[in-house]
Formats: C-alpha cells, structure tokens, sequence
C-alpha cells in the first residue's frame, strides 16, 4: 500500500475536499515510490540544497568575471595555483607543436612547409615571440581566464612579411560580457558572442582596449564592435554547450583560499605565541605592565609584543618561560587540502606540488598514463579544432594570395604530443616489439617524439651518407653493426656464405 504523509496543503484542503486531498496524497506516494535516484529524493537529508535548471550560459553569464578575477589573484599569489596553471601549458604546449602537410604530393607538402616556417618566425603580431610562443600565450589565458581569442591580421606587402600574416591574442575580458540579447537581422548576442538565424557565429563584439587598462580612460575604449567570426579564434574548452570558457580551476578556489587562510592563522598563532619568551616575576615599579614602556611621538606610553619578548611582572622572584604548543595534524590536513586542489585542478597531486614522499614507480606511472590521457585528449578535441588547423588555414589562404601555395588549402597532419619517457628502455622496447610485430608503424614510433617522420628519415639518410664518405662507423648504424656491437656481415659475404652452404648441402 502506498502511503504519503499529508503536508500543510493537504491538511487544509481535506476539511473542504477530502477526495482531492485523497487523490494528491497518492500521487505523491505514487511519486516518491518509483523515484530511482537517492540524490533526486526530497527530505531532511537534502534540505537547503540548491540545484538550479539553468543552462551553462545562464550560470557562466552571473558568475565568469569574479570567477576570472579571483582565479588571476590566486595565480599571482599562491604557488600551487601557479604550478597548477604551467603544468596545464607545458603539457599542452611544450615546445610547440610542428605540421606534417599531407597532401600526397612531395612538392607542394614541401611549399606548404616552407610557407609555414616563414610565417612562424614573424607569427606575433607584437614583434617579440613566434608562433609557438603565440601558443604558449593562448593556452594560458584559456588555463587561468576560462578562454582567450586570436585575431587574424592581415598585413599589407610594403610591410616586408614573407607571409604577410600575424595573429594577436586577447583575454577573454576583450569580449563584451554584457552584450546579449537581439540584434539585427533575425541574429542574437549571447555574452558577445553573435549568431546568425541558423545559430552559427557571426561576429565576435570585442573592446578595442582590455577593459582593465588603468590608463584607458577614453569613453570609445569602453565600447564593443563587432568583428567578424571569420577573423577571430576563440578557444575555451567545452564541457556543456557553452558559448564562453570559465578558469579550469573555478571547482577549488574556495578550497584554495581556505587553505590560504588556514596557513595564514597557524603562521599568526605561532608568531603570537613566539613574542613572550618569559616572564620575570617581581619587578621594579619603573618596569609595570607585561611588555617594555616605550612611548610615542607625544611621549605617551605604549605596549608592544614582539618576537623574543621577555616581560616584567610584579609579584615573586621567579622567571616562567612561556612554551608555544605544538601544532598536531598540520601536515596532514594541508596534504589533504592540496589533493583536492589538484583534483579540482585535473592534475596528478605529484606535479602540483613537487612532493613525491609517498609515491612509488608504479603509482607515479599510474598518475602519469591517466592524466597523458586527459591531456591528449584535451589537445585533439580542443586545441587542434579550434585553434591549430584555423590558423594553418589562414596561413595557406594568405599564402596562396601572395601567389606562394598554387591551391589555397594544403591537407595537414599534427603530430602527437612528446611525453617524456618514466622508462625510456622499457618503451623503447615496447616500441621496437611493436614495429616488429606489425602494430606500430615507424612513421607512429618517430611521431610520438613529436618530430616530423620525414624529416627525421632525411635526416638519417643525409648523416649516414657523411658517415660513408668519412669512413666511420658506430654502435647505432644498423647497416654495419649488430645490437649485440659485433660488424654487421656485408651484402657480398652473406651472399657468398648463402653459396657456402648451399653448395655443402648439393655434395651431400
């Protein structure tokens, strides 16, 4: 039988309409019976939670600025929110990343390799960094502000530029954050961001100054305009349907403060219980109070404490040392802290904080493989569709204007991201067994170090050539020396010795 205690409506409604009464009690009971979720349950358990319907946009739009400011002053002031924000980019970014063109065609790939070399050297639009430090700069900005936005600019041909391109990078505070609502022609701005009636981007609403600025005072700076879609990049990493990106670590910054201020008391509590070193009993009546007479500008007397203080007292004959407590548990609750901070942060605790006091290999390597996995996944269905293969389309529809790429669009391959090896014998082996088997192509072993295949295997070719002219010979020329360090038998002798043997085998 279905039961359902009656509420204050029902109670009231029962005198007047005892079967409506009726028939809402059962189908509340109704209700609570075949609810299948515990977190979906109604009760004393659950009381003062607040789960609100909105949609990601609604939540971003009241909450983004503070959550930005906040983030920004924490990476300013505390180190683990900064080690947390460069172990992000330096395993996104590393050393930059290099395209393979793939269109098949050995000397168009070589054009569009040229072509990119040129515009990587001149990429920054401010003259100081080139591409890869025009990436580093990026993903930064979209680790600690929640996104960033790269402007196309077109540079003219008096300008000098082999690729008359550059790109400039912007925070996120440059889109306008309370632009929103309809515009014309059937479009609608969500937090700067305009779409057009079929819900694609159109135009990007940015300030022509950062907003912070303590210099810009000009009303126009203030001001947004819209800028087409086609010119702007914005990159934010999605994890609803969102139109702006929020600091990757908005889940702990209230941990993090906490932490920051629980630190702060037990250094105060210390430094307090450390300014009394003891107390002498029985003192002169020109020494009173428990902390030296000192006066002011106006020669009025004043008390201070101060570290090491020894304080005079009337009243005996005695000196009392005073001894600071012990703090119990320190340690471990800030230990405990951190963890959630590089939970909250996606990181591996180690490589937030440098501590590897209770790690061993295997469980390093456990938190490595893992948190290699979410980065690469982060730069494949983050970085290279938003922000890697727009840019390369750029340069080879700018490239193919200036008359140096015949088509305006060349295929490209990114490479994989380089990891650093925890046992580099192990996976070189694990590779080699690979390859040998059949699993793992030569091209899929040079790509994981992040170098382009082609390039490496020239490489080789034009290195093993110098080494035949100088008449040199070393452990790792495959050609002429076994893995074991012995002379590699040549061409002619294993032929001479297949005869050998053959013959011996026809005599008999």
């Amino acid at each position: 039988m279905i039961k359902a205690r009656p509420n204050w409506l029902d109670r009231l409604i029962e005198p007047i309409a005892p079967r409506l009464a009726l028939k809402r009690a059962l189908a509340r009971g109704v209700i609570d019976e075949t609810r299948g979720y515990d977190g979906a349950a109604r009760g004393r358990h659950t009381q003062g939670w607040k789960a609100s319907a909105t949609s990601a946009d609604s939540e971003i739009l009241n909450s983004l600025p503070m959550l930005r400011n906040r983030q920004r002053d924490l990476e300013r002031n505390n180190p683990h929110a900064r080690k947390a924000r460069s172990v992000w980019v330096n395993n996104l970014v590393g050393w930059g990343s290099e395209p393979r063109p793939s269109s098949g065609n050995p000397t168009l790939d070589a054009k569009a390799k040229q072509v990119w070399k040129e515009f990587v050297e001149n990429a920054d639009a401010d003259g100081q960094l080139d591409f890869h430090g025009i990436y580093e700069i990026a993903v930064g900005a979209m680790v600690s502000g929640g996104e960033s936005l790269i402007r196309r600019r077109i540079r003219r041909p008096e300008d000098g530029l082999p690729v008359p391109l550059q790109l400039q990078v912007m925070e996120g505070d440059h889109l306008d954050h309370m632009k929103n609502g309809p515009l014309l022609n059937n479009h609608v701005a969500v937090q700067g961001v305009e779409f057009d009636a079929i819900g694609q981007r159109s135009a990007y609403w940015l300030y022509p100054q950062h907003p912070g600025n303590s210099w810009s005072t000009a009303a126009l700076s203030l001001q947004s305009r819209p800028v087409p879609a086609s010119e702007v990049l914005h990159l934010y990493r999605k994890e609803r349907t969102q139109t702006r990106g929020v600091p990757w670590g908005s889940a702990v910054i209230r941990s993090l403060r906490d932490l920051d201020d629980y630190e702060i008391a037990e250094i105060v509590r210390k430094k307090t219980e450390a300014c009394v070193v003891a107390i002498v009993l029985g003192a002169d009546e020109d020494n009173e109070g428990i902390a030296p007479s000192v006066t002011d500008a106006r020669g009025n007397p004043v008390e201070q404490f101060e570290p090491g203080l020894i304080a005079y007292a009337h009243g005996g004959k005695e000196v009392r040392f005073n001894t600071p407590t012990a703090t119990g548990g320190y340690a471990e609750y800030k230990r405990a802290g951190l963890h959630t901070v590089a939970a909250g942060y996606l990181v591996p605790y180690e490589l937030m904080t440098g501590d590897l006091s209770q790690v061993n290999f295997s469980s390093s390597r456990v938190g490595l493989t893992e948190f290699r996995r979410l980065v690469t996944a982060v730069h494949w269905l983050c970085c290279v569709p938003m922000f890697l293969n727009p840019v390369w389309r750029w340069v080879c529809e700018v490239a193919y204007l200036a008359g140096k790429l015949p088509v305006p669009y060349v295929p490209v391959t990114w490479p994989d991201l380089e990891f650093e090896s925890v046992n580099p014998i192990d996976d070189a082996n694990a590779d080699l067994i690979r390859m040998r088997s059949g699993t793992m192509s030569w091209d899929d072993a040079v790509a994981k170090t992040g170098r382009n295949p082609d390039d490496v295997m020239m490489e080789i070719v034009a290195r093993l050539k110098k080494f035949d002219e100088a008449d040199l010979v070393f452990d790792s020329d495959a050609r002429k020396v076994t893995k074991g360090g012995n002379e590699q038998p040549s061409l002619s002798k294993q032929a001479e010795e297949a005869a050998r043997i053959h013959h011996l085998r026809t005599v008999k």
